[in-house]
């Protein structure tokens, strides 16, 4: 271990759709939170090319070095620097049995901000992560996107393959989702991009087997905003910056059975 590098244990909560990297040949922004309750940036991680044994999930724990920043230039809060040699998984993903409960222990006790909060976290301490418990969530807008990556990023799996790197595989996904929705301080409604992975890898699979791209977008819908956003649903999201703008997007999501639902459970056990 490095000696400015420190062992770190970490609980996965965001893993976003992968992008292309000229530096890195690919990334995904990771984020989860330590047992004290910090929330933290892993970057750069290029988790598809990980060995099996360092593949983790989201909601288990890992443990990892990790270095006091982010890449050169990156000062946010909560960026650090993965020795991504150094993972070693910490048992089984959380599961989402009675409730979510486990979860929740440790997700609920996290402060929660409105949007609006958040920018100003981020404009007086750089906070770049943080958990926004909406009031309404009022659509899942989609719009068309490009079907290719940028000729910029498409060269980079062209030249590994030209060094001799089968790259794998990555699609880009050709619609842009994003989140409208309302917090108690809200003056109107906000609209945040969503980059959750599960949300493209979900795209993907029922694009195959649906054979329609508009049908694939209204499994999307279907999954993201009426399941995931459904009143019996106590929804948040968990929102972080676009390096290096102070543009605040959904990153993942949060969605265990509403506390009323929970609580009317238990009076029956």
């Amino acid at each position: 271990m490095r000696e400015e590098f420190e062992r770190t244990r970490v609980l996965i909560t965001v893993m976003t759709y992968p992008h292309p990297s000229e530096k890195y040949d690919e990334l995904i922004c990771t984020a989860g939170i330590t047992p004290t309750g910090e929330w933290v940036r892993l970057y750069p991680v290029d988790y598809r090319y990980r060995p099996r044994d360092q593949k983790f999930r989201k909601y288990q724990w890992i443990d990892i070095d990790l270095g006091p920043h982010g890449h050169k230039g990156d000062g946010r809060k909560e960026s650090r620097e993965p020795d991504l040699s150094s993972i070693q998984l910490v048992g089984e993903a959380l599961p989402t049995t009675k409730k979510w409960r486990q979860r929740r222990d440790i997700i609920d006790p996290l402060p929660h901000h409105t949007v609006k909060e958040l920018q100003e976290l981020y404009d007086r301490d750089r906070v770049s992560l943080g958990i926004v418990e909406p009031t309404r969530v009022l659509d899942l807008e989609v719009t068309k996107a490009d079907e290719t990556w940028k000729p910029k990023w498409q060269s980079i799996y062209e030249q590994m393959r030209l060094f001799g790197e089968p790259p794998k595989p990555l699609r880009k996904i050709p619609f842009e989702f994003r989140y409208v929705f309302e917090c108690h301080d809200s003056d109107k409604p906000h609209r945040a991009l969503i980059t959750d992975w599960e949300l493209g890898v979900l795209y993907l699979k029922e694009e195959s087997r649906l054979g329609s791209p508009e049908a694939a977008v209204e499994s999307v819908k279907k999954k993201f905003f009426t399941e995931i956003c459904a009143p019996d649903r106590d929804t948040r999201f968990f929102m972080g910056t676009v390096y290096p703008h102070n543009t605040w997007i959904v990153i993942g999501t949060f969605w265990p059975p509403h506390k009323y639902e929970t609580q009317l459970s238990l009076l029956d056990q």
